[in-house]
């Protein structure tokens, strides 16, 4: 579990049920980030309440991690949703920056035993 997840709202009062659901699902994501980048990753959610829109909830999250940081911006029907759709987008983004940013170190090592 990431252990620095700041959750605030705007122009609405979370109760402890959306805080605890944005833990448990933002808080997941740590098994997808790289080892060396779990103790400085820092996540900031914000939700927001729109009362004129259609899809009036929003979840911005924002990660911060070494040399890069990850901003993810959904809407939806209800948090839940909006939560779980930032969620499935900050996957592919750690996937993408886990391949940019990992050390090629073994897969040389594992080429170099196929090359022999």
């Amino acid at each position: 579990m990431l252990d620095r997840i700041e959750i605030s709202g705007i122009h609405t009062d979370l109760d402890k049920k959306v805080k605890l659901y944005v833990k448990e699902k933002i808080g997941g994501l740590d098994k997808y980030i790289p080892r060396h980048a779990r103790k400085s990753a820092h996540v900031e959610v914000h939700l927001e309440e729109h009362k004129s829109r259609g899809n009036k909830f929003v979840c911005k999250v924002i990660v911060n991690l070494p040399q890069q940081a990850l901003t993810v911006h959904e809407a939806a029907s209800s948090f839940e949703e909006a939560i779980d759709l930032a969620e499935n987008k900050l996957k592919s983004q750690i996937h993408k920056y886990k391949d940019l940013h990992a050390s090629s170190k073994p897969r040389r090592l594992l080429l170099k035993r196929f090359i022999r």
